[in-house]
Parts: C-alpha cells; sequence; structure tokens
C-alpha cells in the first residue's frame, strides 16, 4: 500500500491555475498566468530538497502531462531528469498518445482506478497540479500528504485547489519553512 500526496502552487488568495508561463493555462479568460516566477528558484530548491528527494511515481491529468512532457522530457537537469525517471500513471482517454517514457494511461472511474494505484506496492504516489484531478482526489478522500507552496501574489479569480466539493477535513502540519522572498512551505498528513 502506498500513500498519496498532491504538490501545489498557490497563490495567497488559493489559485493555482497557471504558476510557472503565462501561456500555461489561460482557459475560463485567465491572464495572471506566471504568477509564481517571482520566487520560481528558491521554490524549486525545496520542492527538490522536501518533496523530490525520494523515489515517487507521478499521478497527472492530461493537460498537465502535456504540459511536462513538453518542457521537461528533453531537459537534463535534475528535477527534468527526476519527473522522466518516475513512472508516470496518465488519466486520459487517449492512452496510446503517450510518448513520454515510463508513462502509463489510466482510465475509466478515476476514484477506482486510483484506489487500486494506492494498493499496489510502490513508492509515493505525488500529484503535480492538475486541478481537476486535484479535486477528485480530495473529493474522494483519495489524498494523505498535502504539500502546498504558497507565493506571496493575490490574483483573483482562477482554478482553485478547495472546491465546493471538497469535504471538511483535518490536516496535521509536519514540516513548514519560508522563502527569503516570502513564499511559504506547508507539508500536512491528513489526520
Amino acid at each position: 500500500m502506498r500513500d498519496l500526496a498532491l504538490l501545489i502552487f498557490l497563490t495567497l488568495d488559493g489559485v493555482m491555475q497557471s504558476p510557472g508561463r503565462p501561456d500555461e493555462d489561460s482557459s475560463g479568460g485567465f491572464l495572471h498566468g506566471g504568477w509564481a516566477r517571482g520566487c520560481w528558484d528558491e521554490v524549486m530548491e525545496q520542492v527538490a530538497a522536501e518533496a523530490m528527494r525520494d523515489p515517487y511515481d507521478l499521478l497527472l491529468g492530461r493537460a498537465t502531462y502535456d504540459a511536462f512532457a513538453g518542457s521537461f522530457a528533453s531537459e537534463a537537469d535534475r528535477l527534468a531528469s527526476r519527473l522522466t525517471a518516475a513512472t508516470k500513471y496518465v488519466v486520459t482517454s487517449d492512452p496510446g498518445s503517450l510518448g513520454w517514457s515510463n508513462s502509463v494511461g489510466v482510465s475509466g472511474e478515476v476514484a477506482t482506478a486510483v484506489a487500486r494505484l494506492k494498493e499496489q506496492e510502490g513508492p509515493l504516489l505525488q500529484v503535480h497540479g492538475s486541478w481537476q484531478l486535484s479535486q477528485t482526489l480530495l473529493s474522494e478522500g483519495l489524498v494523505d500528504e498535502l504539500r502546498l507552496w504558497t507565493f506571496p501574489v493575490v490574483v483573483g479569480a482562477g482554478k482553485r485547489l478547495f472546491g465546493d466539493r471538497t469535504p471538511p477535513a483535518e490536516w496535521t502540519l509536519l514540516k513548514a519553512d519560508t522563502t527569503p522572498k516570502g513564499a511559504t512551505m506547508g507539508l500536512y498528513r491528513r489526520t
């Protein structure tokens, strides 16, 4: 049996949409993509040390998978190499189109498929971004850990991690830290 953790970048007002680039996800007319850039390098150092140091597999929604594959599949830096080496389970209706190495399609009813993945032996399952998938996993009670990085920026409208379907839950803070530019890390375990 293995745990599942969400690794999410958030604004102070809870938006997780399009942290890295202006063109990452403009759905719904979102105009503030790239909001994490002011703290990006120092946060990525924390992510590497705190969330990507130990072995893990990835569970990704299709849009996030496509964005990651386009950004990291040909990169040679340490984080890109870890992402490429990890087994990537991708929620998709077209598993035959997964071209990034170590990619496996997940289809059918998502909660059932993910529950089966969690029952297998293996390393931690990490979900990076993947807004719709993250909301589904939270609503189904399948998330064991939250690995949240909150950036000191407010953007207003956008996709939020915690939506109307998120059930009440208590979380225990495992570790917290702050970067010099004010981004905060909070690692939580479901109580």
